[in-house]
């Protein structure tokens, strides 16, 4: 299976439903060069366009070097539907959960790299049958260089089949970009956020009805609206006039 990869809003896109991508990370060698999953939602398509801090070209190269790259928001796609292009939908918080129970096998390793100790904890117990080994990376690591060289040689010497990267937007893909940079660590990396947190019933996801009506962020919000108000109500809706933009330079039927 290959994989047709668009571009929408400057970003790579991979055309391929939720099973395919589960059929690709099932189908890999996991002794095969590291590669790595990232998954941009509204929040990172809108970062990556205005972000001027020195090192945004690091961030983009980050995102463009992935090997798969799936949407990870409903609203990104309907958005752009709304503009003639399809992106399928394969979330990384329900990725999180079928490459665990789909996936993995027995004596699997799986690194995890950020998380609480308890976090692993509770992943471990939850999946006995794997080998969890975890490394804790201070807070700042897209700043410390000594930090970020350290958490890639942790990659590269866990050897795991998969490597859930759980550092947070944009500091888990561009430490996925350095691991790959590195050429020594094999598995599939996947930047996958605070999903492990929903796995092992640490935060709560909406409930599926909530999801179908692409209402997730509006229950995210009332969950914790201290620290993600800015997001979903000043940041997020920026995406609207990205997409005008990009539908001004390039008309559906184009």
């Amino acid at each position: 299976m290959t994989a047709e990869r668009i571009r929408y809003l400057d970003v790579d896109f991979d055309l391929l439903e939720q099973d395919e991508v589960l059929a690709l990370l099932g189908a890999r060698d996991p002794a095969a060069p590291f590669g790595y999953w990232v998954t941009p939602n509204v929040d990172h398509v809108v970062r990556l366009h205005q972000d001027r801090s020195d090192d945004r070209e690091a961030v983009w190269d980050s995102y463009r070097h992935a090997t798969l790259s799936s949407c990870d928001s409903r609203i990104l796609a309907v958005i752009a539907r709304r503009y003639g292009k399809y992106l399928p939908v394969a979330p990384g918080s329900d990725m999180t959960q079928l490459v665990l129970d789909r996936l993995c096998r027995p004596g699997d390793r799986i690194a995890i790299v950020g998380g609480t100790a308890t976090t692993a904890a509770s992943l471990a117990g939850r999946y006995p049958q794997l080998d969890i080994v975890q490394h804790q990376p201070p807070m700042g690591m897209r700043r410390n260089p000594a930090a970020m060289d350290a958490a890639a040689a942790f990659v590269a010497q866990a050897r795991a089949r998969f490597t859930f990267l759980a550092v947070g937007s944009p500091q888990q893909e561009l430490l996925a970009r350095h691991v790959l940079r590195r050429g020594d660590a094999v598995g599939m990396g996947l930047c996958i956020g605070a999903a492990i947190e929903f796995v092992v019933g640490e935060s709560r996801r909406a409930p599926r009805v909530v999801q179908r009506m692409h209402l997730e962020w509006a229950f995210r919000l009332m969950a914790d609206p201290v620290r993600l108000w800015k997001r979903y109500l000043v940041t997020g809706p920026r995406i609207f006039a990205l997409a005008r933009a990009e539908g001004r330079r390039d008309p559906p039927g184009t």
